[in-house]
């Protein structure tokens, strides 16, 4: 049966010794930080595949612990869980939990281990049904963790159901994003009680899906209709009336109700332009002081042959950006950007590309899909910063 603190069985240990590593046929959305990370079987919720196994490796920094959160625990029962399991182990301390199926879930929704280090070990034989696994984990630092779970009508929170209005904090593990679950609603009106919440605050703006992060936020009184948007790379649903509303809560930022503080810009200036001469033989400048977002009729655009076109918005001084909103031109003509990348400048001369919370490489922002919708993006962490380009 599961044994909770057993010694550890032989063959527990990843292949990996690579800092949050997942080595095998089996493994699933996955995203693994030193802080935090998601992680589930293949297919997941769909049916996980026959004779398939999954090692994830997930090591956090010394002197610290690990807590995991079980969003989804769903294997095909087996006496013993012979056939299909969920087996987690402690290198440091010698100690297993599980192994884990159907007939033998685990005994709370969170695993609080003495541990930096922690192997989990999914294998399955030939089966029929069962969705897999959901895993979420944070380091001790993050005790009011929520789990990364799928769209259910309640989440596994690690925090009590609170009155209306009254604000509480929760962990939102890496990794939230791509995990199973819909949302419905947007980051000026809120969110559908029923929207997965960590995802939501992706869509938000408030955390970078890369690193997870703490989110402030409180129930509100329901509205009767949540508007659909497309926002830092996830579609949001339109949804009906529902009791309560998820509002989320930062000091300030250019995308939040909370602050209206949207950057004047003090002049538009462009890689080129198009100047256009229509049917009619009539002159139509798509110059950069278009570009301005409550402009009505056409926008900016480059000169169509330009490579790599750029435009740049001056603010007049150092401020503080958090955010951006772009729309297209629906001026007669369906035209819009899909992708672009940010950089920007203290003195006009030397530019930095922004690289987002990774670090890693410069970052590039899923744009808009049409010309009549606004998409926003969040800077996480913010621009300091005169220039944008």
């Amino acid at each position: 049966g599961p044994h909770q603190g057993g010694k550890l069985r032989q063959g527990t240990a990843c292949l990996s010794t690579i800092s949050g590593a997942s080595a095998g046929n089996g493994c699933g959305h996955t995203l693994l930080t030193p802080h935090s990370g998601t992680l589930s079987s293949k297919n997941y919720p769909g049916t996980y595949p026959n004779h398939t196994m999954c090692c994830w490796r997930l090591q956090a920094p010394p002197g610290s612990s690990l807590l995991l959160a079980f969003g989804d625990v769903d294997l095909e029962p087996s006496e013993h869980c012979a056939h299909s399991s969920l087996l987690l182990a402690d290198p440091q301390t010698g100690t297993a939990y599980g192994p884990y199926c159907r007939n033998s879930v685990p005994s709370a929704p969170l695993l609080v281990t003495n541990s930096s280090t922690v192997t989990v070990l999914f294998n399955s034989t030939s089966h029929r049904s069962g969705r897999g696994l959901l895993v979420s984990y944070a380091t001790s630092q993050h005790p009011g963790m929520g789990a990364a779970s799928p769209g259910m009508q309640r989440h596994p929170w690690d925090v009590p159901d609170p009155p209306l209005t009254m604000c509480f904090s929760v962990y939102c593990p890496a990794g939230c994003k791509d995990i199973h679950g819909d949302i419905w609603g947007n980051p000026s009106q809120g969110y559908r009680d029923t929207s997965v919440l960590c995802k939501a605050a992706v869509h938000a703006g408030v955390i970078a899906d890369e690193l997870g992060g703490q989110v402030t936020l409180s129930r509100e009184k329901g509205i009767t209709l949540y508007e659909s948007a497309f926002a830092n790379g996830l579609r949001s649903k339109r949804g009906s009336l529902s009791e309560k509303r998820l509002v989320f809560h930062k000091v300030c930022c250019l995308l939040s109700p909370a602050c209206d503080d949207v950057l004047e810009v003090v002049t538009f200036n462009a890689s080129s332009w198009w100047h256009e001469v229509d049917i009619l033989g009539q002159d139509r400048a798509w110059v950069a002081e278009r570009a301005a977002l409550s402009t009505t009729g056409h926008s900016w655009a480059a000169e169509p042959s330009s490579k790599a076109a750029w435009l740049e918005l001056d603010l007049g001084t150092r401020r503080n950006v958090t955010g951006i909103i772009t729309k297209g031109s629906s001026e007669q003509h369906d035209y819009y950007v899909m992708s672009y990348h940010v950089s920007s400048s203290r003195d006009g001369k030397n530019w930095r590309p922004y690289r987002g919370s990774s670090g890693q490489e410069d970052k590039v922002f899923e744009g808009n899909a049409d010309s009549q919708g606004e998409v926003s993006n969040a800077f996480i962490p913010p621009i300091v910063a005169r220039y944008i380009r």
